[in-house]
């Protein structure tokens, strides 16, 4: 049961102002999580554009070595799509596995100081 004092779920229990918000934002802490996300994200992200692009060129400019069979009906062009969605699932799987493991835990503490105020 709440009382009329508990926020509503998923509402931020205190209202902070735009310079404790700024200030939280240029905390060590604040800037170390954000380290953390693009260290994993921008590499992550170039690696795959980097892969995908790959494909493309290959399927437009490579058709020969693409339409290599591997066995029977399946080519090479039909393996490294699929190829496509498979590294997209590993890509998911290992940023949800970094933000449980390193993004999470951070930003529940800087919250849980900003709650406090003692950020």
């Amino acid at each position: 049961m709440t009382t009329p004092a508990d926020p509503p779920a998923g509402a931020p229990p205190i209202a902070l102002s735009p310079e404790e918000y700024e200030r939280v934002q240029a905390s060590p802490e604040f800037q170390e999580l954000r380290r953390r996300f693009r260290t994993f994200a921008f590499p992550m992200t170039g690696a795959f554009l980097a892969w995908y692009l790959l494909y493309v060129l290959l399927s437009t400019y490579a058709v020969d070595f693409m339409s290599t069979p591997v066995w029977g009906n399946v080519n090479v062009g039909l393996l490294l799509g699929l190829g496509q969605f498979v590294s997209t699932f590993l890509i998911t799987w290992l940023y949800v596995r970094h933000a449980n493991r390193s993004l999470d835990p951070a930003a529940d503490r800087i919250r849980d100081e900003m709650e406090r105020g003692e950020i």
